[in-house]
């Protein structure tokens, strides 16, 4: 019993420290726990403060942003304005903002991390669902992320838009010329109704394509006709015929309707290149008649050094007959008529 007694007494101070460390862990414990609640609360404070409207701002629209996802956008850079603002738009809206098929706020932030214009492209699907035009979520931010304004696009399919041709911005020159068989010169102004084909709108062709398509037909046409009269009287055969080609292929465009604004008469130019010709042809047969002239003459000068130089070949032959006639004498070869020497 002593000895028992004695062992108890032992460790009892062990038992004692033990229960201090033990309880100075838990007041450790307890004082994180509360530096971590004010943290805690202090964090939550500074967000409800920065992001609080935002929040209760689409719990309030249903546009399904969770406070999460306000957190995450603070530390990935994102907007929140910018996601809440659209989020809510498609949701009142009636789009389908399903986390899996639908506008989700992920997409969103993808877009906008991708430097894609988020309100534009919820806009642009916005207006394509009230003109019953399909248009979803991936084909609008891909168009945006490609450089085109996908709601100018919608809206110039909803309410077409008229390019001049040719287009005095561009070129300069307000009227097309083209000539017709008959060599009569007609200026052109035409206008071309078009609507944006979303289909091909990444990849396809801009305006300056359609003007100069149909400008090239306009001509063409013009150029088949037999006489200006035809063309005056019946403007509708070059649209006719310039529609018939599918000009608006492969591009970003549907052509609506080309309508032929205004046709001058011009020169006559079949009338002028006839005169330039038969200048030209009279300058070639002057010259050709100078050439000639000028050939003549230096065969002139050529006989007349001729003839100088054979005149004074007998000039010197004259001279060489007293010599000779001298000669025979001195020799003694020149006789009389009876045959004697003189």
């Amino acid at each position: 019993m002593i000895g028992m007694n004695l062992l108890g007494l032992s460790s009892l101070p062990a038992l004692a420290m033990t229960s201090m460390i033990g309880q100075a862990t838990t007041q450790v414990l307890v004082l994180v726990g509360v530096v971590l609640g004010i943290g805690f609360l202090g964090f939550l404070f500074i967000f409800s403060v920065r992001y609080g409207k935002l929040w209760i701002q689409a719990i309030m629209s249903r546009a399904d942003v969770s406070l999460m996802s306000l957190i995450r956008m603070h530390f990935t850079k994102v907007d929140p304005s910018v996601i809440v603002q659209g989020k809510v738009m498609a949701a009142q809206a009636g789009l389908s903002i399903d986390r899996d098929t639908g506008i989700s706020t992920r997409r969103l932030e993808s877009h906008y991390l991708a430097n894609g214009n988020v309100k534009n492209v919820i806009h642009a699907i916005i207006a394509a669902q009230r003109a019953s035009i399909p248009l979803d979520f991936d084909q609008a931010s891909a168009i945006d992320l490609a450089g085109r304004d996908v709601l100018d696009a919608v809206q110039t399919s909803v309410y077409p838009k008229v390019i001049d041709c040719p287009d005095p911005r561009r070129s300069g020159k307000t009227t097309l010329s083209a000539i017709t068989r008959n060599g009569i010169e007609l200026r052109v102004r035409a206008r071309v109704t078009v609507r944006t084909n979303l289909a091909q709108l990444i990849g396809g062709a801009t305006e300056d394509t359609i003007i100069a398509r149909v400008g090239e037909s306009i001509i063409s046409s013009i150029g088949s006709a037999q006489s200006h009269f035809e063309v005056l009287e019946n403007p509708d055969m070059i649209t006719r015929a310039v529609l018939s080609r599918a000009l608006d292929s492969q591009t970003a465009f549907e052509i609506v309707s080309i309508d032929i604004a205004d046709i001058d008469v011009g020169e006559n130019i079949g009338a002028r290149l006839q005169t330039d010709q038969a200048e030209a042809d009279t300058r070639v047969a002057r010259a050709t008649a100078e050439r000639r002239l000028a050939e003549a003459i230096a065969h002139e000068q050529e006989m007349k050094a001729l003839v100088a130089s054979n005149r004074a070949a007998l000039v010197l032959a004259e001279a060489e007959v007293p010599q000779a006639m001298a000669e025979a004498f001195r020799a003694g070869r020149i006789s009389d008529a009876n045959g004697a020497v003189n």
